[in-house]
């Protein structure tokens, strides 16, 4: 199990405009530690989180932070509407369009998705696959 994910960013005030625009919609709580910013997901009563916490950081080393090639963050949201919504919110809140809210064909009929870019470069995936939504070939 992933225990937390970590991203780096230059401006924290940006980064918690975009972050605090679509994490507390799925249950993360911010809390904010030496300036870095921690969404805590609460523990489940019976055990650990079954998802990670997610904490943007300024680079240890002092330097800039960069974004990697490749690497996305996903999360899971409750339905085709909240994507949607979230999307919205992220981009209001500073963030960029990398792929409007919709199915893709490379995924099963049921996975939809959008992509962002927070203030920094790190790509952000919002998805929903409930079986209970319309699909893509429905």
């Amino acid at each position: 199990m992933i225990g937390y994910i970590t991203v780096g960013a230059d401006d924290m005030s940006q980064a918690e405009r975009f972050y605090s625009a679509f994490l507390p919609a799925l249950g993360y709580r911010l809390e904010k530690y030496h300036g870095d910013l921690s969404y805590i997901l609460p523990a489940k009563q019976n055990g650990p989180s079954a998802q990670p916490d997610f904490y943007v950081k300024s680079p240890f080393n002092g330097q800039s932070a960069t974004t990697g090639n490749g690497v996305m963050i996903a999360f899971k949201a409750q339905s085709q509407k909240q994507v949607r919504d979230l999307h919205a919110a992220g981009l209001a809140a500073g963030g960029s369009d990398e792929g409007q809210p919709g199915f893709r064909a490379s995924y099963g009929p049921q996975f939809y998705v959008c992509y962002l870019r927070d203030p920094q470069g790190n790509k952000i995936a919002l998805f929903s696959s409930d079986p209970n939504e319309p699909g893509r070939d429905g």
